[in-house]
């Protein structure tokens, strides 16, 4: 039997677009079949045509994501997915609801958006959501559907909604991690069951991977790390960190910790609040930036300390990490954040959970990692730095090397392959040069 392809050989050509319409056998080739099964392939126009037995075509593979999250983490790596798929030529959808910032920036890019109204959480409206879903799926005709997150995961594969369309899951953190109890169990048992209703599951790291596997979940289970822009975020210096700090208008001087992202009880900012005030004890001068929204917010804002600032969802974080001395990521639990790859990016420190997703990300050379729930432990990682603009320094120049490994065209590359894969039927087969399924 053929060997699979080296996971860490990432330099391997692919074959994705712009491409004309796909072709060939939607089939899984198992066992000894897959050894001689062919890998991805194109045909174009006429050819793909007498290869497929169809009356001619030539248009671009079409993609339709659909994601429940419209802020944060999940809908940043949804626009930096699209715009690297439309580069390739192809013809990409997105279904969301209204709220956040990913409607309006996607209509800013010319992305066709469909309004798809979901709450986060299962509940009575689930059958509504899922019927919306399946007449937005029928009018855009994808030849692959990509379902970010637990939500859409739920609601795309109930039987049908999705009917004969290849399907990508990607959950950006487990389901079960929400919860605990009979919660935690259903929602595992439910991923088992519906894991055959997708042709390919995306883990956003390692970490999410195994805790997938953990849960007994291991075929079509694939790993494509999260992927930071290393050319919208280079390091930041000194200056860029005054001038930054004039447009938010901060303090020149004052130690600034920023926590980005949704303010929920998976983020964990309240770990941090709770926190803050061994901060504040030992560094009078010090700012705590919580840059989000969130079911969470309200509860927070009535804690929140006199050097404690809420503000609202921004498109571009740059200028609150460029700000930023140290970046706090006090999570429960996450998939890869992005986040957490621009502070890197950025040079800025990072102190965070020790927790799967993060622990791959965060090493003892460019911040802190803290067991989650211990507020003491965290709020001495974040004094610790705040008082040694050496350790600072030292961690900022680690970083820059440190994610260089987490480049973001290597993650399309590899997403836009297997969705190429998926499409095609052949997502299975040996010749794909993209990360390896789990077996």
């Amino acid at each position: 039997m053929a060997a699979r392809p080296d996971p860490e050989r990432a330099d391997r050509p692919v074959p994705f677009g712009p491409v004309g319409r796909i072709s060939g056998p939607r089939v899984r080739p198992r066992g000894a079949d897959a050894a001689e099964a062919p890998g991805p392939h194109l045909m174009i126009g006429e050819d793909a045509a007498a290869g497929a037995g169809i009356g001619p075509q030539d248009r671009p593979l079409r993609v339709l994501h659909v994601s429940q999250p419209t802020t944060g983490g999940v809908a940043g790596y949804l626009v930096q997915t699209v715009a690297a798929q439309r580069r390739r030529g192809w013809e990409v959808f997105v279904a969301s609801p209204q709220d956040g910032t990913l409607a309006s920036d996607l209509r800013g890019e010319g992305v066709p958006h469909h309004v798809w109204e979901a709450g986060r959480s299962p509940g009575p409206g689930m059958l509504g959501e899922a019927r919306r879903l399946r007449r937005i799926i029928g009018a855009v005709g994808p030849d692959v559907v990509h379902l970010h997150s637990s939500k859409a995961g739920l609601a795309g594969r109930l039987p049908g909604v999705a009917p004969g369309r290849p399907v990508i899951f990607q959950p950006h953190g487990w389901s079960w991690l929400s919860g605990g109890g009979v919660l935690a169990h259903a929602s595992a048992w439910w991923e088992r069951r519906a894991a055959h209703r997708a042709d390919a599951i995306v883990c956003v790291g390692d970490g999410e991977r195994r805790q997938g596997v953990e849960k007994r979940i291991r075929e079509r289970l694939w790993t494509i790390r999260n992927g930071v822009d290393l050319t919208r975020f280079p390091p930041a210096d000194q200056r860029e960190r005054e001038l930054a700090r004039e447009r938010l208008r901060f303090p020149r001087d004052a130690p600034l910790v920023v926590c980005l992202g949704r303010v929920t009880r998976q983020k964990g900012q309240d770990l941090l609040l709770s926190a803050w005030d061994r901060v504040a004890a030992a560094c009078p001068d010090a700012e705590l930036a919580i840059v989000g929204s969130g079911d969470a917010l309200d509860e927070l804002r009535r804690r929140g300390g006199d050097r404690v600032r809420f503000l609202p969802d921004v498109t571009g974080p740059r200028d609150w990490l460029a700000a930023a001395h140290v970046v706090a990521l006090p999570s429960r639990w996450e998939g890869l954040p992005l986040v957490a790859l621009e502070a890197l990016a950025v040079g800025r420190s990072v102190v965070a959970s020790r927790i799967p997703g993060l622990a791959e990300v965060v090493t003892s050379e460019v911040g802190a990692l803290v067991t989650c729930g211990d507020v003491d432990a965290l709020a001495q990682a974040i004094i610790r730095r705040l008082r040694d603009p050496g350790l600072l320094a030292d961690e900022a120049e680690a970083a820059g090397v440190l994610v260089r490994d987490f480049d973001m065209v290597e993650t399309q590359s590899r997403l836009c392959a297997l969705t190429l894969a998926v499409a095609m039927g052949t997502a299975d087969a040996p010749a794909l040069s993209s990360p390896v399924p789990v077996s």
